[in-house]
């Protein structure tokens, strides 16, 4: 293996890799460098020229002129009777230049001298890699699905690096098969054992976010903001945007005629529900448009503990909690406050308030019928166990059991 051919394979290495020119021209001297001085004990006296697009490295090594018999190192100094076979008006004191023949090296030195380019490539290319993702966090990409796991799945970009899309970043619903096309959003970029991993989110608000920015070009053009996105991903989403200019109505703009622009997204995020609320100062009316499409009555606002007593009519209630609690959850994340929902109306004598079945039902069953807007016995009653069983995590048991206690106050 001669010079040529080591710096001929890592042209070829550089162009698969895309390190420019003059990053790889400093690697090959540096290691080359190394080399050297691992075996002359220094490379003060040493030249380094590397031609990257000849394929060339060329060596040089500057000895200076002695007297005969006072060469002391052989690496740096050489006898005046020897200099002056090669320039005869060379004097003493002066320097001679010889070039370094790449074979001199031994071949072993060669091989170590090419694993080393290889692992300096290597580490540019990680690092390169690295900076590029780090840049693009928060940015959508597209890959290639290359193998699925049981906790992950591999992506391959158009370069062919790895990316990572984790189970607890996919929508629920995801499901994907070698081969196939899938968008994410890059969410972050570590290093793990000198190696870059990228982690990327269908479930982040900013995949919704970028998707937006995709299909409504009011809002990649800054002409309608995307003030704040709240998700839960593959089941509702709530999307509060806001517009500068008084010609153009970001709701409308974002859904599109007869949803054409909203409906691309809902495709793409598995049907997941997607509320696009007017955005506005004014509290109150936020977490009204918010608890859309439940209509309330009235609400009580208190600022220092940032929650809220939202009022409803009974057949109202149902509509403001939403499927699972998403919508008042959902609801209250995007406002910024903490929604207590409350019925509205005439109090029924006859009905019990929940909290004086604690000593019969646990706490954390009265907590999940709180959560869909139960608050009394007859409440629960009226919504029935098979609606239960959609609404909450309670098994058929527990709500049979749960209807029996409730069902015994009342005969």
């Amino acid at each position: 293996m001669d010079s040529l051919e080591l710096t001929e394979s890592f042209s070829e290495f550089k162009e698969l890799k895309n390190i420019d020119k003059q990053t790889m021209q400093h690697v090959l001297e540096d290691v080359f460098r190394a080399m050297l001085k691992k075996k002359f004990n220094t490379d003060d006296h040493i030249d380094v020229i590397v031609n990257i697009d000849k394929g060339d490295v060329q060596i040089f090594l500057n000895k200076e002129i002695v007297d005969d018999g006072e060469v002391e190192n052989v690496n740096t100094e050489i006898a005046y009777s020897d200099a002056i076979k090669v320039e005869p008006d060379f004097e003493i004191g002066e320097e001679l230049t010889e070039e370094f023949k790449f074979g001199d090296f031994g071949r072993r030195n060669v091989l170590s001298l090419r694993q080393n380019l290889i692992s300096r490539i290597l580490e540019l290319e990680k690092d390169h890699l690295y900076k590029i993702y780090k840049e693009r966090i928060g940015d959508i990409v597209t890959g290639e699905v290359y193998q699925v796991w049981k906790k992950e799945i591999l992506v391959l970009d158009d370069e062919g690096n790895e990316l990572l899309l984790p189970k607890s970043e996919q929508i629920p619903s995801d499901y994907f098969k070698k081969g196939e096309s899938l968008r994410a959003v890059v969410a972050k970029v570590d290093m793990r054992n000198s190696s870059p991993v990228i982690i990327l989110s269908r479930a982040a608000p900013e995949f919704l976010e970028r998707l937006f920015e995709l299909e409504v070009p009011e809002v990649f053009d800054g002409l309608i903001t995307i003030k704040n996105i709240v998700r839960e991903p593959g089941e509702r989403a709530k999307v509060a945007v806001e517009s500068y200019d008084d010609r153009i109505d970001p709701v409308g703009a974002c859904v599109g005629m007869k949803g054409s622009r909203i409906h691309g997204i809902v495709r793409e995020l598995r049907n997941e529900n997607i509320d696009v609320i007017n955005y506005t100062s004014n509290p109150q009316l936020f977490i009204q448009r918010a608890l859309s499409p439940a209509k309330i009555t009235s609400i009580e606002i208190n600022e220092e503990e940032k929650r809220a007593k939202v009022y409803l009519k009974p057949d109202q209630v149902s509509l403001a909690i939403g499927r699972g609690g998403h919508n008042i959850k959902l609801g209250g994340k995007l406002t910024g406050y903490e929604l207590d929902v409350y019925r509205e109306g005439e109090v029924d004598v006859e009905d019990v308030d929940l909290e004086e079945f604690a000593d019969e039902i646990d706490s954390w069953i009265l907590d999940e019928l709180k959560a869909v807007g139960c608050d009394t016995a007859k409440s629960v009653l009226e919504i029935g166990s098979a609606e239960l069983v959609k609404r909450t995590d309670l098994e058929e048991e527990t709500i049979a059991e749960l209807f029996k206690i409730l069902q015994a106050e009342f005969e």
